[in-house]
């Protein structure tokens, strides 16, 4: 009878009634606290059950609200009960009815006989371990909190900001450092009876009545003072995902909780009947068992947060989806846009496949369609050429695209013929690789024959539409690799710039290609943009363009070549 039980019941009582019995079958002590919004008829159902055993006692009933007093009453007055009544208990271990036992009982209670002066409770400053999830840490101590920030939000909100404002500070009790853990301790007899039979209890209740959430401090706090050994731990496997809120665990849990090593688990799903079948009527014994350690599955829990917080770059899930920013990347992986290669290049599309092996589509975001790779109407996982459905979320188009070809890099045209609203998501996309040969848009222009007077219209329109465009990507904020040539520096040495590109797409076949892709004749473009100028538009995002070219050096005033040896 060294162990005695407290065990904090609100719901499942049929799966409490069964813990309760495991342990008094392995001799311990029970005292059961039922919360006072159960039923009196389901209360008295309960206490008739397990009347049967004269070592399982109830206690008072209390109203136990998350994050208010009453969860630390029912503590004091099942604890009282335990003390007066089992007079061989030497260890009190406070549980809630959601709690399971993983180990025999037997083993429990050697562990805590062979550590007769250590209190288990997880107590640490708010100062040294600021743990607090989406709440408050040292103010929880230092401010009034009359109201139920589950029933009375609105009211609990303005008045913390209400004493904020007036610099209200509660004065702590003499000699009590605030120290916070987890609710589930187990506590020796000594520091217990200390703690409830000390003459300064009255203060300390009165003081810790208005604590924000007073389980997760009184006890941690006030086993300092009389404690003679702290482990700060608890025996308990309790994980917390990253709202604060209780990991529950399930029939598939299983192996994990096998592997923690621990004693008591929480919470336990009701209906995991595994679970309760495989520890309660038949427990494992392990002689070679260590020391409780949470940490052993502490990074599948990790990995379990990190999955349901940040998930897989590119891949939009239920839980992020609707919350902006809580997304995981614009992109599942790399990718090149190029703006003006198309227009400059006589089939660049083509020539870039041969070279680079990749997928390579026209302009993803023309106004008639989306222009996918070989004339194809509908890409991977049932992505169709609809401009319609493209441009009802531009962003999710190509975010669709690049998680449905993972595993195989894609490039694509841009131009400011096509959607801008798409621009941004690729300035922010780390994952987004951009050329852009600015002023590209007039060589189709000048190749088309069109009137003039409808020309000079149409550069004007795409002029500032790339105008906004390179706005955009200029920004401080932009993440995406980019590169900016005018036209009139590309032209100068197109290799260089392209095999630049090449190298980054392919670095494992870099080489220089056996040749160029075969440039647009641009013979009088020059004279086109100043007739255009003279006209009274000034196309300037192209560069300088002489109008009458002087013909190139002859070759034995070129300059020497080199070679980079490595």
């Amino acid at each position: 009878m060294s162990l005695g039980i407290l065990m904090l019941v609100h719901t499942a009582l049929d799966r409490a009634e069964q813990v309760a019995r495991h342990w008094a079958r392995a001799g311990c002590p029970v005292v059961i606290h039922v919360d006072s919004n159960v039923a009196q008829a389901t209360h008295d159902a309960f206490v008739t059950a397990l009347s049967d055993l004269p070592q399982v006692l109830f206690s008072r009933r209390h109203r136990c609200e998350w994050g208010t007093w009453g969860l630390v009453a029912a503590s004091q007055d099942a604890a009282d009960l335990m003390l007066a009544r089992f007079a061989g208990v030497r260890h009190v271990y406070l549980t809630s009815g959601s709690c399971l036992p993983l180990r025999p009982v037997a083993e429990l209670i050697a562990y805590l006989e062979a550590r007769p002066e250590t209190d288990f409770i997880e107590s640490a400053t708010t100062a040294d371990v600021p743990w607090t999830v989406g709440g408050l840490d040292h103010e929880r101590f230092t401010l009034f909190f009359p109201f139920s920030w589950r029933r009375h939000r609105a009211l609990f909100d303005r008045f913390v900001r209400l004493q904020r404002r007036l610099r209200l500070r509660r004065p702590m009790p003499p000699g009590v450092v605030p120290h916070m853990g987890s609710q589930w301790w187990c506590l020796t007899r000594k520091t217990l009876q200390a703690i409830l039979h000390d003459p300064a209890r009255a203060r300390h209740d009165r003081y810790f009545r208005r604590v924000w959430i007073p389980d997760e401090s009184y006890f941690q706090s006030l086993t300092r003072l009389y404690a003679t050994q702290v482990e700060s731990r608890s025996l308990t496997l309790s994980k917390f995902d990253f709202q604060g809120k209780p990991h529950i665990f399930y029939d598939d849990h299983l192996q994990l909780l096998r592997r923690s090593d621990c004693f008591v688990a929480r919470k336990i799903w009701p209906h995991a009947d595994r679970l309760y079948t495989a520890f309660l009527d038949h427990p494992e014994t392990a002689a070679t068992r260590q020391d409780p350690n949470p940490g052993k599955i502490d990074r599948l829990f990790a990995k379990a947060v990190s999955r349901r917080t940040r998930g897989r770059a590119g891949l939009y899930m239920q839980s992020r989806f609707p919350c902006h920013g809580w997304e995981n990347g614009v992109t599942a992986g790399k990718y090149s846009v190029f703006q003006g290669f198309a227009e400059l290049f006589h089939d660049f599309a083509p020539w870039l496949a041969q070279v680079t092996g990749t997928q390579v589509h026209g302009h993803l975001y023309a106004p008639e369609r989306a222009e996918f790779a070989d004339g194809q109407t509908v890409l991977n996982g049932a992505l169709p050429d609809s401009a319609a459905a493209r441009d009802a979320n531009p962003r999710a188009f190509l975010t669709n695209l690049i998680w449905n070809t993972r595993g195989s890099w894609q490039c694509f045209q841009y131009g400011p013929r096509d959607t801008p609203d798409i621009v941004w998501h690729l300035a922010r996309d780390p994952n987004a690789q951009i050329s852009v040969i600015s002023g590209a848009w007039a060589v189709p222009l000048f190749t088309s024959g069109a009137p003039f007077a409808d020309l000079r219209a149409e550069a004007a329109r795409l002029q500032r539409a790339e105008h906004r465009v390179l706005d955009q990507l200029r920004s401080p904020e932009a993440k995406a690799r980019i590169r900016i040539w005018t036209m009139a520096e590309f032209i100068e040495a197109p290799m260089e710039p392209l095999q630049l590109i090449l190298d980054e797409i392919a670095p494992a076949a870099a080489r220089r290609p056996a040749a160029p892709p075969e440039m647009a004749d641009l013979a009088g473009f020059g004279q086109f943009l100043q007739t255009l100028k003279n006209q009274g538009m000034h196309p300037y995002l192209m560069g300088d363009f002489p109008v009458n070219p002087q013909p190139r050096p002859a070759s034995g005033q070129t300059r020497r070549p080199y070679l980079v040896k490595k």
